[in-house]
């Protein structure tokens, strides 16, 4: 059988809910087919929990040895890491120099869509509708003031490379402008102030198998907080509508658009995007090539909704992306 290592843990403030994700993977893939086991990574090293076993894996040639002699060796890498190293293209280019197949997006394409600002900008250089935003860079001298007057209040604030959990706020008043960039600043090394969009929230995962593209059904956000922060997405402080009501025009237009993003960003394996309704208007708010998959988490429902197996689906994807190989 085929030695799946999923990969999780990680370095950021998500390290928990990455293991959340991995383990609702691990728990779904078929047994019969795929002799799978979680890889913990942190700054110390990579872990293999295999067979109740904890075993230190060699960064060299992908392998490590049981206490009773078993010798095992990664064929295929998943990575699930939320944030640092994985989400963020690391983990993937460390990966492509060893030739280690791995089902995720590329290292080019997992950093640029990690990035909220450069991913943004990106978008709209292909005319993708997307927030007026200020970029400040570490250690930069910036103005709140202008920042404030140009972007309008409420505005959001968050890490630009970093997850989309944590250091994130919404700012109604200038007087709190410079602690909310403190704060995000704790979470990442730049951060991108946006200027509010009100409308609908609407998500909208993909991913591709043998027979192309696959948009999943949209799933509507309305969060019991003020945005949808941590609380919202792992504490039940929202409602997550599957499919969204939005009329079927607008579902179409949003999944093709979601098509068209994959795409331009090279994408691979599971993807999710995010949108503000403005009007009759999406507007991208991010990419998340490593979106949550826990039981709480967005992709798991819509696929419920599409009467798609969670194994089954993990398994098309493994399928794709070996037959690349």
């Amino acid at each position: 059988m085929l030695n799946v290592a999923i990969f999780c843990g990680g370095y950021s403030s998500e390290y928990e809910i990455s293991i959340k994700s991995a383990t609702m993977i691990l728990n779904h893939l078929p047994k019969d087919q795929y002799n799978s086991f979680l890889v913990y990574v942190d700054r110390n090293g990579w872990v293999a929990d295999y067979k109740n076993e904890k075993c230190k894996v060699s960064l060299s040639d992908f392998g490590f040895e049981t206490k009773s002699g078993e010798k095992i060796v990664i064929d295929l890498a998943h990575v699930y890491i939320h944030g640092n190293p994985g989400e963020n293209g690391k983990l993937q280019a460390y990966f492509e120099m060893k030739n280690l197949p791995f089902v995720n997006s590329s290292a080019l394409s997992s950093e640029l869509s990690f990035d909220k600002w450069f991913c943004n900008q990106f978008l709209r250089g292909f005319g993708i509708k997307v927030a007026e935003a200020e970029l400040i860079l570490e250690n930069d001298d910036y103005d709140v003031q202008k920042i404030g007057d140009r972007l309008g209040f409420p505005l959001f604030v968050k890490p630009a490379d970093s997850g989309s959990s944590y250091g994130i706020s919404k700012v109604y008043k200038i007087e709190d402008l410079k602690s909310a960039i403190e704060s995000a600043f704790k979470e990442g090394r730049t951060v991108v102030c946006e200027a509010f969009l009100k409308g609908t929230e609407v998500t909208c995962g993909i991913y591709r198998n043998n027979e192309g593209l696959q948009p999943l059904p949209c799933t509507e956000i309305v969060s019991e907080t003020d945005f949808f922060d941590f609380e919202a997405k792992y504490l039940g402080k929202s409602q997550e509508i599957t499919p969204a009501r939005i009329s079927d025009k607008m579902t179409k237009k949003i999944q093709e658009l979601t098509e068209k993003i994959y795409q331009l960003l090279q994408m691979r394996s599971l993807a999710r995007v995010d949108y503000m309704i403005v009007g009759d208007e999406p507007y991208v708010i991010e990419v998340n090539t490593t979106p949550g998959f826990s039981g709480e988490s967005l992709v798991p429902k819509m696929l419920k909704c599409a009467n798609i197996e969670i194994g089954n689906f993990w398994k098309e994807i493994y399928e794709f992306e070996r037959s690349r190989v």
